[in-house]
């Protein structure tokens, strides 16, 4: 058994860091961590003068530092020690804060060994994991966007408010326009790019050999129903029923489901759960109410008990996109291969590893014996920017919020004290709400004085998953 003692300020540092053979000529140095202050780096660079450096209480644990040419082509990553040296004798310059990035300004060598790129895709998550033979060089669990059906749906809904002010006469025009052949709805569009662009990413930074990606085709009436079979398959639940709404009404007995007729209502409608905005026109999404009830709960004056249905929505998305990515990825030449959720699974409980993206990624990149794993990123993807002339629910107030406040914007990678996060909010007085990509509050109302910016907001916000390692002075021991 073993016994760690915490302290409180921990002050160990791992000289065991998992090494990464590379190219550039010099030999790794195992007693040295990367320290890059006081480096100076181009002004049109938006990481210039940061820094990486340790915080109170933690201890980064850095796996490897990815390397690029000096005409900008991945290389082998290399070991923190060589790093620094590189950076010390100026013949590297940083190029990237996170995942930290070097590029050589001398000709050397490009020798490359063989990596695989696992994909785990998903409607919310996606998991990566690139690996060698020997071990893991990269790992990052990303969370999509989740906000873009419902803004879409509100930009259409000021687009029509306006086009009935201002342009009534105007012939309609809404049935002249054909979808092109491919055609995808924006959101499902925005993931499928964003599969595309995530993998793009990780080849810039590592000399990828080949993509594994996990695909998979879901049965949704089989989910429904697991005994469904044969014919079953074209007697749905709504057959004989001439819409939707008369199968609702049937199912709920023509009875409103808030008052049970209490209201004396004759009128019935039919009312969507979460709203029409996020919610399909599936039967699970709808319920059977009196007029009285449902202006009440239009106007905000009652709130229901019933549940929206989760849904089929990721199965959906995996069943359409699933071989259009394994597509769009070899038409550039790409090597991809494709594997499914069954194997990966049988995989996953053989290594007896935790169900997580970034371990089924591992596995579908190959990983099995490589001990060293990369040190995992977490990654947020959130919108570029707010370009709405007014704000939310009452269109007419105008929506006046400086991109810049006190030299800050959202999203914005901030040092507070020690600790790494994102401006989430902000006031014009200039205290700001910090936040941790998991959701982790730091302060409600930091001073902007007391922050140090490290990175510019950008597409995908990145952070480390940091480790907290005993200190072994105070009697703690790691183990085997």
């Amino acid at each position: 058994m073993i016994v760690q003692k915490l302290s409180g300020r921990n002050t160990y540092t791992p000289t065991d860091i998992p090494q990464v053979r590379g190219n550039c000529g010099l030999s790794p140095n195992r007693d040295q961590s990367l320290s890059v202050a006081g480096l100076k780096t181009p002004d049109n660079n938006p990481d210039a003068a940061l820094t990486a450096r340790g915080h109170a209480g933690q201890n980064l644990r850095v796996s490897a530092v990815y390397v690029q040419s000096k005409r900008g082509k991945p290389l082998m990553p290399c070991s923190p020690g060589k790093a620094r040296l590189l950076l010390k004798e100026g013949k590297a310059r940083v190029v990237k804060r996170t995942p930290f990035t070097i590029q050589l300004t001398i000709a050397t060598g490009e020798t490359k060994q063989p990596i695989t790129l696992g994909v785990d895709s998903g409607y919310n998550h996606i998991g990566l994991s690139a690996v060698t033979h020997a071990q893991e060089l990269y790992s990052a669990e990303v969370s999509l966007r989740t906000d873009m059906v419902k803004l879409n749906s509100e930009r259409r809904q000021y687009r029509r408010a306006r086009r009935s002010r201002k342009t009534w006469y105007r012939k309609q025009r809404f049935l002249n326009r054909e979808k092109p052949e491919g055609w995808l709805a924006p959101s499902i569009q925005n993931k499928l790019d964003t599969h595309i662009k995530l993998i793009n990413k990780v080849k810039e930074i590592l000399p990828v050999s080949q993509v594994n990606i996990e695909v998979a085709g879901f049965d949704i009436q089989k989910i429904k129903n697991p005994r469904i079979s044969g014919v079953e398959y074209q007697n749905g639940e709504q057959k004989s029923f001439w819409n939707v709404r008369e199968y609702v009404l049937y199912r709920d007995n023509h009875t409103c489901q808030h008052c049970k007729g209490k209201s004396r209502d004759p009128v019935l409608e039919v009312h969507h759960i979460p709203g029409r905005q996020t919610g399909p026109d599936s039967p699970d999404n709808l319920i059977t109410l009196c007029r009285t009830c449902h202006e009440k709960v239009s106007q905000g004056e009652l709130e229901l008990k019933a549940k929206p249905s989760k849904g089929f929505k990721a199965q959906t998305f995996m069943s359409v996109v699933r071989w259009m990515l394994v597509n769009k990825l070899r038409e550039p030449g790409n090597v991809v291969s494709h594997t499914y959720g069954y194997i990966t699974k049988q995989k996953r409980v053989q290594l007896e590893l935790p169900k997580s993206h970034t371990n089924d990624a591992f596995l579908i990149a190959g990983g099995t014996i490589q001990k060293d794993r990369a040190v995992e990123y977490l990654i947020q993807q959130v919108r570029k920017c707010n370009r709405k002339l007014f704000r939310g629910e009452r269109s007419h107030i105008r929506n006046i919020a400086e991109r810049f406040i006190k030299g800050f914007q959202r999203f914005d990678k901030v040092d507070y004290n020690g600790t790494e996060c994102f401006v989430q909010g902000r006031r014009n007085s200039g205290y700001f709400s910090l936040r941790k990509l998991d959701g982790t509050k730091v302060h409600n109302s930091a001073k902007y004085t007391d922050l140090t910016l490290l990175e510019r907001a950008k597409t995908f916000l990145m952070e480390v998953q940091r480790q907290f390692l005993p200190n072994l002075a105070d009697g703690a021991s790691l183990p085997d």
